[in-house]
């Protein structure tokens, strides 16, 4: 063979490679036009080979499908860097309370004083604010679409809710899908023509999620974090002011952040090294909270006021998996009144929540819980007297824990009240929360 021939060759070799290297960067243009960064994966040298369906079961996925007729399916975070995984919760408002027509329309006014100069002259009536916020998690809903003015959410019970598409909602932030085939895809809502969510498929690469114990005066909660209500993965990054001056720490590098003061926090590294950071998102008044999925009480929130210290452990995994979250069922159980009637069948409380995986929220010592109905046992309410005099809310799990909530958010003494259909019947009984003495819900059938 000559040295020509040979030459030739290894010119052939190098354009070849050359070409090679340009369609991989076509490709990767292709596939993300916009040069958008995941907002959730870690730089190349900190990703895993691709693990088992488990490993990344926790992670949002489903199909979106395109006014046009696209379609797109694979990992989703909605808002492009917001809620990612199967516990967290979509929210919205009602557009309207379907169990106001089984309430004595009577029961449905308040009267209200009317005072001058601190001295009742009258009196008026008001009607009770029967509108409701929409939360519900992501493992329980089965679909999402738009419709008009509405936005139609069926859940895997088959109960659909119809919120009202332009009041504050999760629909309205868009969704990032990591599509196989078409790469990285941002839609607005006005593109979207339906939202189907799926068991999440085997992924190529994901983050890893964060976990730890956030501890409190009150206690200690122990599951998977989201730092500020959003930053809930390693390549997250934790923002700040410190003595060196502006500062980012991705979270997979953050052994412990720890309460300094009022408006800072401790931050020490996994290395030894240690920061002192101040700042809306690192500590004060402007951090939102830490969420903890903690799977005793379903969600917590701490807020900033209450919190202590977060120390990141080791989770398992990312989390449940889509068919870990069953269809919900039918509240059901008793209530016993003041005057010591008991009334028993299915039940609506607070005149909105109707099913197990719909949720009981309110505060005690600075954290917010988020309760599905499935792990409630009971709830004792005080009287209106009581209730001022700061006496809690008796809350009985299943899990044998009893908690005293604050007589605020589901158990405020303006609760209008429950709804009782006593053996099947299809008229409700209905019974004030002032006249509320004891709740004893029915375990969910396994």
């Amino acid at each position: 063979m000559t040295r020509a021939r040979i030459a030739g060759g290894a010119a052939a070799l190098l354009l070849f490679a050359l070409l090679v290297a340009l369609g991989l960067v076509a490709a990767r243009l292709l596939r993300n036009p916009d040069g958008k960064p995941d907002a959730t994966a870690p730089p190349a040298a900190a990703r895993s080979p691709a693990t088992s369906v488990k490993a990344h079961q926790g992670f949002l996925y489903g199909r979106v499908t395109t006014r046009s007729g696209a379609a797109y399916q694979g990992r989703l975070r909605f808002g492009g860097d917001e809620e990612a995984f199967w516990g967290d919760y979509f929210n919205g408002f009602k557009e309207e309370n379907p169990w106001a027509g089984d309430v004595p329309p009577e029961r449905l006014t308040k009267s209200m004083p009317v005072t001058v100069l601190g001295v009742e002259i009258t009196r008026r009536k008001r009607k009770l604010n029967l509108g409701r916020p929409f939360m519900a998690r992501f493992g329980d809903v089965r679909r999402i679409e738009p419709s008009g003015r509405e936005l139609l959410v069926t859940l895997k019970s088959g109960t659909v809710f119809i919120l009202d598409r332009f009041d504050a909602d999760d629909f309205a932030d868009g969704v990032r899908v990591w599509d196989d085939e078409q790469g990285v895809v941002d839609l607005g809502e006005r593109r979207i023509h339906a939202i189907e969510l799926l068991p999440t498929a085997e992924l190529e690469a994901a983050p890893d999620r964060l976990h730890g114990t956030v501890r409190t005066a009150h206690g200690s909660f122990t599951g998977f974090v989201q730092w500020d209500r959003q930053l809930g993965v390693s390549a997250d990054e934790l923002q700040g002011r410190a003595a060196e001056g502006e500062l980012s720490l991705r979270f997979d590098a953050i052994r412990t952040i720890a309460r300094d003061s009022r408006n800072r926090a401790q931050v020490t590294l996994r290395d030894g090294g240690e920061f002192v950071l101040s700042g809306a998102r690192a500590a004060g008044r402007g951090n939102r909270g830490v969420y903890v999925d903690d799977v005793r009480y379903g969600r917590v929130l701490v807020s900033w006021e209450a919190f202590e210290r977060l120390d990141f452990t080791e989770g398992d995994g990312s989390g449940p998996a889509y068919d870990d979250f069953p269809p919900g069922q039918a509240l059901s159980g008793a209530v016993t009144t003041r005057t010591g009637s008991r009334l028993a069948g299915r039940l609506v409380f607070d005149l909105d929540e109707s099913e197990t995986t719909e949720t009981l929220d309110a505060p005690a010592g600075g954290v917010d819980y988020t309760i599905p109905f499935g792990l409630v046992a009971s709830i004792e309410p005080p009287d209106q007297e009581e209730c001022d005099s700061g006496r809690g809310v008796s809350v009985a799990l299943y899990s044998g824990e009893l908690l005293q909530l604050d007589c605020a958010g589901d158990l405020t003494p303006s609760n209008p009240g429950m709804l009782i259909f006593v053996n099947g019947s299809e008229t409700a009984e209905f019974v004030p929360w002032a006249n509320v003495a004891r709740v004893a819900l029915d375990r969910p059938a396994s």
